[in-house]
C-alpha cells in the first residue's frame, strides 16, 4: 500500500463557516470509519483550522481519490483544494504502513 499525505484546504467564504460546522460531525464519523477500516492512519486540523492533514494508505491514487470522494466535506463542496502527494514515512509509528 502507498501512504498519502492528504492536505485539505477548506472553503474560506464567511458564509460557509456554518456549513462546515453542520457537516463536521458526519465528516468525523466518516474519518472514524476509515480509521477502523485501516485506510486512515491519522488526521487533524492544521494551524488555524482552515486546513487539515489526513494520512491515508491506499492501493493506488485512483483508489485514494475514490475514497476521498466519499467524505461528507467533499460531497458538500466544502473542500476548496486537495493535495495528496505520496509520502514515505521512514521512522516513527507510521513507518510500518509505508511501502518500501
Amino acid at each position: 500500500m502507498t501512504v498519502f499525505a492528504v492536505e485539505y484546504r477548506y472553503v474560506s467564504a464567511p458564509q460557509e463557516a456554518p456549513r462546515l460546522d453542520e457537516v463536521r460531525p458526519a465528516h468525523r464519523a466518516w474519518l472514524r470509519e476509515r480509521a477502523e477500516a485501516g485506510d486512515l492512519l491519522a488526521s487533524g486540523p492544521v494551524g488555524d483550522g482552515s486546513k487539515a492533514l489526513l494520512i491515508f494508505q491506499a492501493d493506488s491514487r485512483d483508489a485514494l481519490e475514490a475514497l476521498l470522494a466519499q467524505d461528507p466535506f467533499q460531497k458538500a463542496s466544502l473542500v476548496a483544494e486537495t493535495q495528496a502527494p505520496e509520502w514515505n514515512p521512514i521512522i516513527g509509528r507510521l513507518a510500518d504502513a509505508a511501502t518500501v
